[in-house]
């Protein structure tokens, strides 16, 4: 008899002919001692029901079943994983229930989609996901629908069909891709997105397991170690440190700083670590995302926890940087934080907007620093060691009174002399703006230019990583780039325009599986959607747009309420509904840009605001990790604030660069 195996992805695993063989005793100690010292009474006679059930139903198959099959981008197990020579089906059991629920249906199909996506051994096989309900009454026969990848939507069965369904759906597979050998070890390269990758982290786990680390992503590893490598030589010889990482939207900076943050809380209590964020809706989403996930695992493990007291840590890890910049203003002694991360670090305010707010909200009319050199002088308050980590954008300054990351540079050059400064060798790119703030920041011995520090690869769009690269050459009116890049894109990303709200909606939905979330974003200045009932004038609650159910009419599901730039920025939608309106509109041979004011628009000549108008678009198009649709409207030739000559130029412009219409 073949020797049982237990892997490091899978609890228990063994050939169906040998599982079958084994005892429920013999099984049921790997899967006790794999998950740890106790296990709940509940879940051992559910695994015991299992075991039992499935050396009945899969006698005389030929393939293989894993137990508790490690997902570590969801931070979960999928049940039980049965593999064949044509399918893979992964199956949820619900012991004692009657009913199959909707949430547990797409527990089990989102399972299933991250197999498909991220598992190499499962990119060509068919995919079946299968919930058993034990005690419900039989859905014979299964209607198998396979969507284009060949993931299947997940099928209802009672305990009793289980053997039936399998053979059923496998028979009709047998010219489908046989599943390769060594299916198991294969690589698992997922791309988690910010809210995944942050409850991970918070859990203690490791980069690695949560975030893709083959050959077209390996700097996201490099770029975490050199940090970790110039944080450990800060901290050795008594010295201070500013990092400059750059990377292309969606490549994962943010997971970047949340990881240097995380490790070094853990790994040095004494001389703890803070995420800053001057974007309030991330710093709202990710401190509710990780107190949900934590009250929610004190729960299971039967602790009471209220959602203050487990809120508490989580803040003091996640803040909003002008509050941590205000707390510099009642003391003058240095942070806790030895290690200070700044995302987003190009959109801290400049001199101006920086003095005005200290003199009309903190009374302090003399106050002569932007927000970067202020923010220094509070870590250099240290009287041995800091690290500043900058993670840097480009094309992402969206608001008036952002400096860029040039005062950053300034500030180092001209009052801190003393700091060192580790700059990412792209961030001489245009798209970053240090200009010549940089070229005189390089005359000083105390600066080095590194290529570990930028990011190149996009895993924001999983299925196609020259999204972004797409949506500048579209946005820079670059034609014959964009066409090219699109047509790299088609059949991974799919991308579409529409002059019907109703038909962009249904796109999203008929797309998304599972829990995959969509949502309907635009631009702050698109005033003249409203006859569309989209009014971005109405604040949303990220939280509620982020994080909550499908039920819940907040949510982002509902395609209700719709997000702007600065609600969205720096999250990620599966899906996106991108509406356009007339403030950015295609002249023919370039943009024009408008805003409204009172009851018409008028154009815009300010350069900078021109810039944050179109890069307001670049947030928008660079949301979604799986596709999106663009809803252009048709405009009224009796509205003289929507005429139809607004619309119809960007409409024939993006399909000038091949956009498919729906």
């Amino acid at each position: 008899m073949t020797k049982v195996a237990s892997l490091h992805r899978a609890w228990y695993h063994s050939a169906i002919a040998d599982f079958s063989q084994h005892s429920v005793e013999t099984i049921l100690g790997y899967l006790t001692r794999a998950s740890g010292p106790s296990v709940e009474p509940t879940q051992r006679d559910a695994w015991i029901y299992e075991i039992e059930l499935l050396q009945s139903e899969l006698q005389g198959l030929e393939g293989h079943v894993y137990f508790e099959f490690a997902i570590p981008r969801m931070g979960s197990r999928i049940d039980v994983v049965v593999l064949l020579q044509h399918s893979i089906y992964v199956i949820e059991f619900k012991v004692g229930a009657r009913a199959f629920d909707k949430a547990a249906r797409n527990q089990v199909w989102d399972y299933a989609l991250d197999l498909k996506n991220f598992h190499e051994g499962s990119h060509d096989a068919t995919i079946i996901p299968i919930l058993v309900a034990t005690d419900a009454s039989s859905r014979w026969p299964p209607n198998v629908r396979l969507a284009a990848d060949r993931v299947a939507e997940p099928l209802n069965v009672a305990s009793t069909e289980l053997r039936s369904t399998i053979d059923a759906t496998n028979s009709s597979l047998e010219r489908a891709t046989s599943v390769r050998d060594g299916w198991a070890q294969a690589p698992y390269k997922p791309t988690p997105t910010i809210i995944e990758a942050a409850r991970a982290l918070f859990a203690n786990h490791a980069v690695e397991a949560i975030a893709r680390h083959d050959a077209g992503a390996e700097n996201l590893r490099t770029t975490s170690k050199r940090l970790e490598e110039l944080i450990y030589e800060a901290k050795r010889d008594s010295k201070k440190v500013i990092c400059f990482v750059t990377g292309v939207p969606g490549a994962g900076k943010t997971l970047v700083g949340l990881n240097v943050a995380t490790l070094h809380r853990r790994e040095s209590a004494s001389d703890p670590a803070v995420y800053l964020s001057g974007n309030g809706p991330l710093v709202a989403v990710l401190r509710e995302a990780l107190t949900r996930d934590e009250q929610q695992r004190l729960w299971k493990a039967g602790q009471k926890a209220t959602k203050q007291r487990v809120g508490q840590p989580v803040k003091a890890f996640i803040q909003n940087v002008h509050h941590f910049r205000d707390d510099a203003l009642q003391t003058e002694t240095p942070p806790a934080d030895h290690v200070v991360v700044f995302d987003e670090a190009q959109r801290a305010w400049n001199l101006r907007k920086t003095a005005t707010f200290m003199k009309q909200k903190k009374g302090r009319p003399d106050f002569s620093q932007s927000e970067a050199s202020f923010l220094i002088s509070y870590l250099d308050r240290h009287p041995d060691w800091a690290v500043i980590v900058c993670l840097v954008g480009g094309g992402q300054e969206i608001h008036d009174g952002e400096a860029g990351i040039s005062a950053w540079l300034e500030a180092a050059r001209d009052e801190f002399p003393k700091w060192e400064l580790y700059i990412s060798s792209k961030l001489r790119d245009s798209e970053y703006a240090a200009g010549n703030a940089l070229a005189r920041a390089q005359n000083s011995k105390s600066v080095r230019l590194d290529d570990d520090l930028h990011l190149a690869i996009s895993m924001r769009s999983f299925r196609a990583e020259n999204v972004s690269a797409f949506v500048k050459a579209t946005l820079d009116c670059e034609t014959t780039k964009a066409k090219d890049l699109l047509e790299d894109l088609a059949g991974r990303y799919p991308i579409a325009i529409t002059r019907d709200l109703l038909r962009a909606k249904q796109w999203v939905r008929d797309r998304s599986r599972g829990t995959e979330r969509y949502g309907l974003v635009a631009s702050s200045k698109a005033m003249r959607l409203k006859p569309h009932a989209i009014d971005v004038r109405v604040a949303i609650d990220p939280v509620h747009w982020f994080l909550d159910s499908p039920e819940d009419v907040r949510s982002s599901w509902y395609l209700e309420d719709c997000a702007t730039e600065f609600q969205v920025q720096g999250l990620e939608l599966d899906w996106a509904c991108v509406t356009w309106d007339a403030d950015l509109r295609h002249s023919g041979t370039g943009w024009n840009h408008h805003d409204f004011k009172g009851n018409r628009w008028v154009n815009i000549k300010s350069r900078n605001n021109q810039s944050y108008l179109k890069n307001a678009y670049r947030v928008l198009l660079t949301r979604a990790r799986q596709g999106m649709v663009i809803f252009v409207p048709l405009g009224n030739p009796e509205d003289s604030t929507r005429l139809p000559e607004y619309y119809d130029r960007t409409y024939q412009y993006l399909r000038s660069v091949g956009l498919p219409e729906i």
